[in-house]
């Protein structure tokens, strides 16, 4: 994996599963559920699409800190393989 490229989805599923998909499902089931029930209770549609916009933008950048983290997880890992412990 060069130094640029962030780890898959699928590859951010296999290590942390439970993780994976509470920061990227979750919020999307929330948007979906809310503009389920706006559409049900009649609620103004622009509450309800704003709900939702925030939080796609919530998965979104929790999916790309969560990639981030493994990212610095597997780095730090390899170097200590590489390098041994220096403590």
């Amino acid at each position: 994996m060069s130094a640029r490229q962030s780890p898959s989805f699928v590859e951010l599923f296999l290590a942390t599963p439970a993780k994976s998909c509470l920061l990227a499902l979750g919020p999307l089931a929330l948007a979906l559920g809310q503009l389920g029930n706006s559409y049900v209770n009649g609620i103004s549609p622009a509450v309800s699409i704003g709900f939702a916009v925030v939080m796609i933008c919530f998965a979104v950048v929790a999916t790309r800190h969560h990639a981030a983290e493994h990212r610095l997880r597997r780095l730090e890992s390899d170097l200590e393989s590489n390098f041994g412990s220096t403590r």
